[in-house]
């Protein structure tokens, strides 16, 4: 399987390379790893202060990982943050962010750049998020006796089926110092394909990051205006399929107004929500908009505010569960105490599982049963409120992730 494996990474920029000829986001995933390992080498020349690595794919890796990050600068601040990316649609968001001395793209994962790239960073410990699991950086990682955590792991069943590549996983997973579980059903995994390296449940960071969000100050005049007393629909995340499914709902109830916040901001993609959503407003031209009580939608045309929106939800939809990869994080709209509204795609989601079944989210697959859900809920004030607020609960109750994490490095002296 090391071969496959080796031949998929070695085909793999030939791909996005031709892709990029049509497709910006592999025109980006090129071009950040132009000259990388000598751009990475005049950064690192900066300073000698020692290093922490931590490695996300995404964005959405990056908020989980967070809070151990900024954790870590907190109480080992000797050491630099050496941030990498695998996404542009992390990498190009978080490139300037603050928590990290460094912030890069990780090179393919090739032999040779395992060792090149660890060889210059030589970091005292690193970190990986959710599903990222390198095998020729975690070999070296371990050859060189680094210490490297998994942060809130998901195992899948899907992972181990076919045997040849459940047993090469296996060697992937048997590399990490340490598996901190994001939810039993991986603990369970990790138990039946008898992992040797050790683990035990972490939690979700994600908890205690949305936690976090929540309880910063924020206030925006012109949407609380808007928002009024409500009824108000705050949809994130959006996708084509999650907005064609919330169309119609400002007209089915009755003084319902939506705020949307679409994944993709392009120009093409806005336009067609300004066809899509007449009676509506650009979150950008809000500020000279003198009658805002006379539109029933704002479309969020920027990144990096959707986290803070949601306390402007009578109600909230997340958005992804029409795509393969799943929803999207409902965790920063239930930290606010929302019930929560999702496609039929969330089988990879724990917490979205877990609060479908505590009667807190609720999964539609049709105009028809979204607006009759949505109605279900407005016409009932009293059992609105108390499912809210048993969403706050929820997410309290989870959150300590990050916590169980330092305990570990302080426990066994990895830092």
């Amino acid at each position: 399987m090391k071969f496959f494996y080796n031949l998929f990474v070695s085909l793999y920029p030939g791909i996005i390379r031709l892709s990029s000829l049509w497709n910006p986001k592999a025109k980006l995933w090129i071009n950040g790893r132009k000259d990388q390992f000598k751009r990475l080498e005049e950064a690192l020349q900066k300073s000698n202060r020692p290093l922490i690595w931590f490695h996300c794919a995404s964005l959405g890796e990056f908020e989980q990982g967070r809070p151990v990050i900024e954790s870590i600068r907190d109480q080992y601040p000797q050491y630099r943050i050496l941030l990498t990316f695998f996404s542009p649609s992390g990498y190009e968001v978080r490139k300037n962010y603050s928590g990290a001395d460094l912030v890069f793209y990780l090179p393919m994962d090739s032999l040779s750049n395992a060792h090149r790239f660890i060889g210059l960073t030589k970091p005292k410990m690193a970190f990986f998020i959710k599903y990222e699991t390198w095998f020729h950086y975690l070999s070296v990682l371990k050859e060189r006796q680094i210490p490297c955590l998994l942060i809130s792991g998901i195992l899948l069943e899907s992972q181990f089926k076919f045997p040849p590549w459940g047993y090469f996983m296996k060697s992937i997973f048997d590399s990490f110092t340490y598996l901190f579980a994001q939810s039993q059903p991986t603990i369970s995994l990790l138990k039946k394909h008898k992992i040797n390296a050790p683990y035990g449940f972490g939690g979700d960071t994600r908890f205690d990051r949305v936690l976090q969000l929540s309880g910063q100050a924020f206030q925006h005049p012109q949407l609380a205006v808007f928002a009024g007393d409500g009824p108000v629909l705050v949809a994130g995340s959006t996708w084509e399929a999650d907005e064609n499914l919330i169309a119609g709902l400002a007209d089915s109830i009755s003084k319902m107004k939506l705020v949307i916040a679409p994944h993709e901001i392009g120009e093409r993609h806005i336009h067609r929500l300004q066809s899509q959503f007449p009676c509506s407003i650009l979150y950008s031209e809000i500020e000279n908009h003198t009658s805002i009580q006379d539109v029933n939608v704002v479309i969020i045309d920027c990144v990096g505010l959707l986290s803070k929106l949601y306390r402007y939800g009578t109600t909230c939809y997340v958005g992804g569960g029409f795509n393969r990869t799943g929803i999207h994080n409902i965790l920063e709209a239930a930290a606010y105490g929302k019930t929560i509204f999702i496609g039929p795609h969330y089988n990879k989601a724990n917490e979205a599982k877990e609060m479908i079944e505590k009667g807190l989210v609720f999964s539609c697959g049709s105009k028809e049963e979204l607006s009759l859900k949505v109605k279900e809920l407005m016409n009932n004030p009293k059992l609105l409120e108390e499912k809210n607020k048993a969403a706050l609960v929820f997410v309290q109750e989870n959150q300590g992730a990050t916590a169980r994490v330092l305990s570990l490095i302080k426990e066994q002296q990895l830092l």
